[in-house]
């Protein structure tokens, strides 16, 4: 049960509460729509060696995943970029960007969509923030190409009708339909609304306790299929990563969930998903510590994988405009 956040159905990141707060310099005054920089034909994949599924979506905007160390903001730096703007759950290194001149904005949405609100605000930091900027989310295939189509489209960057076009590009699955519903209905903002619209620009925002317990979740479970792939030992780029110990923490995150208030007030079938995530993690943990053959870690895994994708599919991952009560 990994999400990147990520677990956003069950609160509002339209208004993240909690931020730190960056007041607006002079430079970051709306500039006008006209002079906007040259539109692309279409998404651009870039030979990067840092950057996850980095694509340039307009000339001030690159979409791609998260910079994890040096080498990555190294690259950013290099490619000129000014602004790196995260819409993912996880807290932003922002003293490893400041160190490479790079300003950070935490703007986090869900897998469910890009909210109203949050899409303006997306799309006057586009509009109004130097650039070049740098969109991610954690893979850099899902939320942040969505975040940066309607970004651009709202902004007046892009045409609406090549919003879709840049989901598939860069290979946001067709399962995400909230996020593929937020492209579609991409609309240009006036001058008038994007000077209207309130933005504080926070360097890190406050996250729900769910969300971060999420994020972890599927940190670790990304971790154990980087373990799986190094034929089940620590990774030659991560020699930090102790299998068994990995899949320890992971089942150690699903029984700090489980004792939470927040899910013992959720539904009787998200419960039932988050403790048969945690048993599915206890069987790796115990296949890991007894170095069981490689067919049992396989099976081990995959079931936490099943377990995530069902979940998600369940609860994560239904478009904001089917959730009751939930502003679009």
């Amino acid at each position: 049960m990994h999400a990147r956040l990520e677990f956003w159905p069950f609160f509002v990141l339209a208004a993240v509460i909690g931020c730190q707060r960056a007041p607006l310099s002079n430079q970051d005054q709306a500039q006008p729509i006209s002079a906007a920089p040259e539109r692309l034909s279409a998404a651009e994949k870039l030979n990067v060696a840092h950057l996850p599924n980095a694509y340039r979506i307009h000339s001030k905007v690159i979409s791609g995943g998260l910079p994890d160390g040096e080498p990555a903001f190294k690259e950013l730096a290099d490619l000129g970029v000014k602004t790196i703007i995260s819409v993912d759950g996880a807290t932003p290194d922002v003293p490893l960007a400041k160190k490479y001149g790079l300003r950070y904005i935490h703007l986090p949405h869900g897998y469910d969509g890009v909210p109203d609100n949050r899409a303006k605000e997306l799309a006057k930091a586009v509009h109004d923030l130097p650039g070049p900027i740098y969109i991610h989310c954690h893979h850099g295939k899902h939320r942040s190409p969505t975040a940066a189509a309607v970004a651009c489209v709202a902004a007046g960057l892009i045409d609406p009708a090549s919003a879709e076009t840049i989901l598939k590009t860069t290979g946001t699955a067709p399962g995400y339909r909230g996020l593929y519903q937020s492209a579609r209905d991409a609309r240009p903002l006036t001058d008038e609304d994007l000077r209207n619209t309130k933005a504080d620009f926070p360097e890190t925002a406050a996250i729900p306790p769910m969300a971060e317990s999420m994020v972890a979740i599927e940190h670790k479970h990304d971790a154990l299929k980087q373990i799986a792939v190094a034929n089940w030992k620590a990774p030659p780029d991560h020699p930090d990563l102790d299998p068994a110990h990995e899949a320890l923490l992971l089942r150690e995150e699903f029984e700090e969930l489980l004792r939470t208030p927040e899910v013992q007030s959720r539904p009787t079938e998200f419960q039932e998903l988050l403790r048969d995530g945690h048993t599915a993690a206890l069987e790796l943990e115990k296949a890991l510590t007894t170095q069981a053959e490689n067919e049992q870690l396989a099976a081990a895994l995959q079931r936490t994988t099943t377990n995530c994708t069902t979940c998600h599919q369940k609860f994560r991952d239904v478009p904001l405009a089917e959730k009751p009560g939930k502003p679009k």
